[in-house]
């Protein structure tokens, strides 16, 4: 298995732009399909901040959106996608994501709630040999500047089932990770938007640091 840390390396060399002055970086994922795919919109900015205040990293403040099919998906690491309804990636697309994954890219979905009958087949269609995994809570993405023991933290109740973090599994490493039933997303929009408290936001920046942590960990 090649280290996170490697892969991502490689992609610094192949794509400098990447990394420019070590500035960290994550986009938000345009799909096609109707779903609505910028359903958050303060959700990853704040993210961000939450991410260079609390753990001092130097992440791009500005948040660019990048289509799936798009060779600009290889200039962000760490790729975040959310929406409640539709999702159709195209079998150009699907390769697309398919390469950037297997060459160190890393996407993060969260379900904001009306999702996990659409993203199911379609990451079935960018990994036909993968299923979802449910991620045990001793997985190291649990585990990183913040502890969460019992795995993602529950942000709103959609069902009122619990919380639930999925993974794809590819030559041993993990690239992408899927919370369902918790809408991380919605926990890091701002206060005014769903009334969350305090506590509640803390919690969803947390684990949204954990994951950028788990994705940039090793990168100079």
């Amino acid at each position: 298995m090649i280290p996170r840390s490697v892969l991502l390396a490689l992609l610094v060399l192949v794509l400098p732009g990447a990394f420019a002055q070590h500035t960290y970086s994550i986009a938000l994922l345009k799909y096609n399909g109707g779903g609505d795919w910028y359903a958050n919109p303060t959700s990853l900015p704040n993210l961000v901040r939450f991410c260079n205040t609390s753990m001092g990293m130097r992440m791009d403040p500005d948040v660019p959106t990048v289509e799936v099919g798009s060779s600009d998906l290889f200039n962000h690491p760490l790729v975040h996608m959310t929406g409640h309804g539709n999702v159709v990636f195209s079998p150009a697309e699907a390769e697309n994501l398919r390469n950037y994954l297997i060459g160190g890219g890393f996407l993060h979905i969260s379900d904001n709630y009306g999702m996990d009958p659409y993203i199911r087949p379609m990451m079935k269609r960018v990994f036909p040999e993968l299923d979802l995994v449910e991620l045990p809570f001793a997985h190291p993405i649990y585990h990183q500047q913040f502890d969460f023991a019992s795995g993602l933290p529950k942000i709103h109740e959609h069902d009122g089932k619990p919380p639930r973090g999925y993974g794809l599994i590819w030559d041993g490493r993990l690239v992408c990770f899927y919370d369902l039933e918790c809408d991380l997303g919605d926990g890091w929009e701002d206060p005014d938007v769903h009334g969350d408290s305090e506590a509640v936001r803390t919690k969803a920046l947390q684990m949204g640091a954990n994951i950028v942590r788990y994705v940039f960990a090793g990168v100079p």
